[in-house]
């Protein structure tokens, strides 16, 4: 690399350069389980979003840490967009049609 290519950014450190960053706290999300009617927060590695054709086919699930059942909800526009802003993985679903 040229030296001119490189000019402004010789003396700066990792430290400089993010010095005005925060911390962000981590995304939780509020659920509860059907089955043993627990509620608690989930990290957004916890859940899975899959995203179908139709409202029908557009869905969030996770496995409940309070008894282990296996919960699958359906997610309308809403969900879905609070979910991919919060980091949930997302699977898209295609049709075959």
């Amino acid at each position: 690399m040229s030296e001119s290519a490189t000019s402004g950014v010789g003396g700066m450190t990792a430290e400089s350069a993010f010095a005005g960053m925060r911390s962000v706290a981590p995304v939780v999300f509020r659920a509860g389980c059907p089955d043993c009617r627990g509620c608690f927060e989930l990290a957004a590695g916890a859940l899975r979003l899959a995203i179908g054709a139709t409202s029908r086919t557009t869905f969030y699930s996770f496995t409940c840490p309070e008894c282990g059942a296996s919960v699958r909800k359906p997610a309308g526009e809403r969900i879905v967009e609070l979910l991919t802003g919060g980091g949930v993985r997302t699977l898209r679903l295609h049709s075959t049609v």
